[in-house]
């Protein structure tokens, strides 16, 4: 059994394990959980968090809130192994997601986007953009901002989710795509398999299928590496544009 792994046993019965994940937070977590469900105590959300902290969780937190999400996938998990109700931390863990994706989608993208692979901009016949919209589901800014100012045909549109994120964001993506005649399927749109970088891997391997050449590319991502991996690829009569924070 794995180190960071840890068996659950209640009143001598085993329960089944669970993975730690990397968090200082995780053990203390772990065993306020099980002392309150063998206690029958209440079990809720706030053993993961004090209620300084579920306030703060409602405003945008830097680094997106990650080891906070990673501690509420496991109290999650532990929920399932026990077999007590998590639907405050699946509510908390929505809105966590939502308003730190809002806060990196909420602002002017004109104002953000870096041609990066040339000083001036070249001629060019057409566009493409490549949307990771996970990170970037401000529909209207990406329409307003890039789609409708630069005239990129469906077919020149990559989209790309993955699974978890397609779950909880679907419906909301294609509400805002109704109000431009649109759904995800009018685009080349890709659901990804589980895994860290797969939405990225997809989005270059389109890129480079696509063959551009004297074309505007824009590539909506945070990634650093996916830049770079882009930039090697890109052929030198396009104009290579990507977001800066």
């Amino acid at each position: 059994m794995s180190i960071n792994k840890q068996k659950i046993s209640i009143e001598y019965k085993y329960r089944g394990s669970i993975e730690f994940p990397a968090t200082t937070e995780a053990k203390d977590i772990f065993f306020r959980t099980k002392q309150a469900y063998a206690n029958h105590e209440e079990v809720s959300v706030k053993l993961v968090f004090s209620n300084a902290k579920l306030a703060k969780l409602k405003k945008y937190q830097k680094g997106a809130s990650e080891n906070e999400l990673l501690n509420l996938d496991f109290y999650i998990e532990l929920g399932s192994i026990l077999g007590f109700n998590t639907d405050d931390a699946l509510k908390l863990k929505n809105s966590i997601i939502l308003t730190n994706d809002t806060a990196h989608t909420s602002f002017n993208i004109t104002k953000r986007l870096k041609l990066i692979n040339k000083t001036r901009k070249s001629k060019v016949s057409e566009s493409y953009l490549f949307w990771d919209i996970e990170n970037f589901s401000s529909v209207s800014s990406i329409f307003n901002e890039i789609i409708e100012k630069y005239e990129i045909e469906d077919k020149n549109i990559f989209l790309a989710a993955n699974p978890d994120s397609l779950y909880l964001k679907r419906a909301e993506w294609e509400a805002n795509l109704y109000d431009y005649g649109k759904t995800l399927q009018s685009f080349n749109f890709v659901k990804c398999d589980h895994g860290k970088n797969v939405a990225d891997d997809v989005l270059l391997e389109k890129f480079q299928e696509v063959k551009a050449k004297n074309a505007n590319v824009f590539i909506l991502t945070f990634d650093r590496e996916l830049k770079e991996r882009f930039t090697k690829m890109a052929h030198e009569s396009n104009n290579l544009f990507v977001m800066v924070k």
